[in-house]
């Protein structure tokens, strides 16, 4: 197989950039269904489940959303392997295609109304396809990048799959919003929620055809796959499982960081602080920017500094102003507070979120990078992503406090923080460049 994948591919001059976002479409198609998935529960959960029965309705809706978390990690062992031994490229196809048509799918899907049992059903296999194609995404398109640049700039460009996640939300809040505004409110509950599914159909296609004009990495061509068919899969559980778990354990930290600063804070500063949920949203957005922002610097910081000083000043940061921060807001609650609390939380996840994609795949050789990768990331996201929303509401009622999410993102930064002391430096090391890739300047 990797004989045919070397003399099918070359690598004409394209742009890095170009490689990029090719490599970035399918992180953010996962974070763009995420969000309109889950942000049209009270919409949809009523559309595809039986009325009459509201609670059922949303639980088995909420049910199936977690499905596609739960069926992450053996997307990660499917779609990984075949990275491994078929090719970046090939896995990168297959993943985003799948993705693109099952959003796309959900826009078609008929209620429950019109088709029982069938509507839910069918909703669930796409989710469970959904979860599968995931599974392969996020480490793919790290390993694509990092093996696509420059060695000695390998953290600023793989920097910006970390931007993409953000990217996602913005779109689909963007489309939501458009959408809404363009009709009434009874036309958006009876039919126009299916716009931003069909949107799938715009966004997929396009990053199909930017993947398919790229060629396999070099370091994928060059890398010995001979008789690793069956033994790749022992070789990357024994020979690996230090680096693996230090991979689940950094991820653990980032994930609960992503879902409780980017996705649970407003329903926080609405249920607990009692602010509007205008006034939450644009402070989130506020954050944001200043995370994007930090992103790429700190990921080129990490080529200059190394991986594990940047990654290692992020979390104590964390373990320093989180507690404060949440008391402070709490003490009295208002938009000026609230807005300082997402800056500087959404500003230290930025800071260590610039490095991680690259420090993670450094971790690997080449010839189980994609496997490894995929399978410490996606149990993690599988543990800690799906269900953080849900925890932290249930640390909340069972302390009793409304700043138990503080506690939450305490326990993931010393996670991280002990997982990153297991990394081996690799920054600039060469391992990943190809020669004749064109820098920007140049393209």
């Amino acid at each position: 197989m990797a004989n045919a994948a070397v003399a099918g591919t070359s690598n004409p001059g394209y742009s890095i950039w170009r490689v990029i976002m090719a490599s970035s479409v399918g992180t953010m198609i996962e974070w763009y269904d995420f969000y309109i998935f889950g942000s049209l529960t009270a919409i949809l959960a009523l559309k595809f489940y039986p009325t009459g029965n509201d609670t059922f309705a949303y639980l088995a809706y909420l049910a199936t959303f977690a499905v596609g978390f739960l069926v992450r990690p053996f997307g990660a062992l499917f779609f990984g392997r075949i990275g491994d031994l078929v090719g970046r490229k090939y896995a990168f196809i297959v993943t985003l295609s799948i993705m693109g048509f099952s959003t796309f799918a959900i826009g078609l899907l008929p209620s429950f109304k019109t088709a029982g049992w069938f509507a839910p059903i069918v909703l669930l296999l796409i989710r469970v396809l959904q979860g599968l194609a995931l599974g392969g995404e996020y480490g793919g398109a790290a390993v694509y990048v990092g093996e696509h640049v420059p060695d000695n700039k390998r953290g600023f460009y793989t920097s910006f799959i970390q931007i993409t996640a953000t990217l996602g939300l913005f779109v689909s809040l963007l489309v939501i919003l458009g959408t809404q505004n363009s009709m009434s409110k009874e036309e958006f509950s009876d039919w126009g929620w299916r716009i931003p599914f069909l949107f799938g159909l715009v966004i997929g296609p396009v990053g199909l055809y930017i993947r398919n004009s790229l060629a396999e990495t070099q370091a994928f061509l060059q890398s010995d796959q001979t008789s690793q068919s069956r033994t790749a899969g022992r070789r990357v559980l024994a020979s690996h499982i230090k680096q693996i778990l230090a991979c689940f354990g950094i991820v653990v930290s980032g994930t609960i960081s992503f879902y409780v600063i980017l996705v649970y804070i407003p329903t926080f500063a609405r249920s607990q602080l009692q602010l509007p949920l205008d006034q939450a949203f644009l402070a989130q957005a506020i954050g944001l920017a200043c995370e994007v922002a930090l992103i790429p610097i700190c990921g080129a910081l990490s080529d200059r500094i190394g991986r594990k000083p940047v990654m290692i000043a992020s979390l104590l940061l964390s373990l320093v102003v989180t507690y404060p921060l949440f008391m402070w807001v709490s003490s009295s609650p208002s938009f000026s507070r609230l807005l300082v609390m997402q800056v500087v939380l959404c500003s230290v996840f930025g800071i260590g979120n610039g490095p991680v994609s690259t420090a993670l795949g450094e971790q690997f050789p080449t010839r189980v990078r994609s496997t490894a990768l995929a399978i410490g990331y996606n149990v993690a996201v599988m543990l800690f992503g799906g269900f953080a929303p849900f925890f932290v509401t249930w640390l909340i009622h069972a302390t009793g406090t409304p700043i138990a999410p503080a506690f939450y993102l305490m326990f993931g930064a010393a996670v991280g923080l002990f997982a990153v002391l297991f990394l081996t430096e690799r920054a600039g090391e060469r391992q990943l460049a190809v020669p004749d890739m064109v820098e920007p300047h140049a393209a």
